[in-house]
């Protein structure tokens, strides 16, 4: 009875040993920001690490892999390349920013010197004080356009969405710096360097929104101008109007003179012609 116990709990023990190859490690890239990695070894203990930035994670197999693997090393460094014979910096996973907004232009940047148009995607919030946490930007191409069926059938419009999966993603730290924990270079579609300097729909929009202000703001002068024009005509006119009363009041009088002048003149009987001698 003893040695069937025994056997069992020698089986159990076995069962319950946990694989391990030689450094070997793999990383979970996946949708949500927070990344799942784990690593085995035969000279280290089983770890896990849950909910930790891909910026901390690879700092710490970097220490426990020492100097011999300096292939993961590369995935952290500063990456390059060349457009348009301009040398042009990209992101990469671990890069650093101290804000939000200095991420957000470093990409729009970057895509205007490749040669697409960002789009403002999804949004984190914290759930305590509403705060983000992750922020995800992209290509404007990315997706495609919704074919709604509805009423008559119009002719069909271009889309501007081909499905482009380029895209970056960047995460608060609990140190307070945003850290892009995934980066997708590709697109599916001609980079076209832009020529009218807007790097993003919202720098267009905001363009778009300023010209706008700009012609309302001309257009009330307008208005404005015109109204001060009317007025000056209308006073003009007025002016005019009593000048020719004026006038006509004179010519009246002239004309009532002449004729009084003419009665008196008829009226008038000569006198006697007296002639003295010497």
């Amino acid at each position: 009875m003893k040695g069937t116990q025994m056997k069992e709990f020698t089986k159990k023990k076995q069962n319950t040993t946990k694989p391990k190859t030689q450094n070997h490690f793999l990383i979970h890239t996946e949708q949500d920001p927070f990344s799942l990695c784990t690593y085995y070894s035969n000279s280290l203990p089983f770890l896990t690490y849950s909910k930790l930035s891909y910026s901390s994670t690879l700092s710490r197999f970097h220490m426990d892999l020492g100097k011999g693997n300096e292939a993961e090393n590369s995935c952290v460094e500063e990456s390059t390349s060349i457009f348009d014979g301009i040398e042009v910096e990209e992101p990469y996973v671990g890069m650093e920013f101290d804000s939000e907004e200095a991420a957000r232009k470093f990409y729009v940047e970057y895509a205007r010197r490749v040669g697409f148009v960002v789009r403002i995607m999804q949004r984190r919030r914290s759930g305590i004080d509403g705060r983000t946490l992750a922020r995800r930007l992209g290509c404007n191409k990315q997706g495609f356009s919704p074919n709604n069926k509805l009423g008559p059938e119009k002719k069909p419009k271009p889309s501007a969405r081909e499905g482009c999966n380029a895209t970056i993603l960047v995460k608060l730290e609990k140190s307070g710096k945003w850290v892009v924990t995934r980066f997708i270079k590709d697109h599916n579609h001609p980079l076209i360097a832009n020529a009218n300097g807007f790097s993003t729909a919202d720098d267009k929009d905001k363009k778009i929104a300023e010209l706008t202000t700009e012609l309302e703001r001309q257009d009330q002068l307008c208005a404005e101008y015109r109204e001060q024009l009317l007025s000056f005509i209308k006073n003009v006119e007025e002016q005019t109007e009593d000048l020719s009363t004026k006038i006509q009041l004179i010519v009246e009088n002239i004309r009532r003179a002449e004729t009084e002048l003419q009665k008196c003149c008829k009226n008038r009987k000569p006198g006697p012609l007296t002639i003295t001698g010497v």
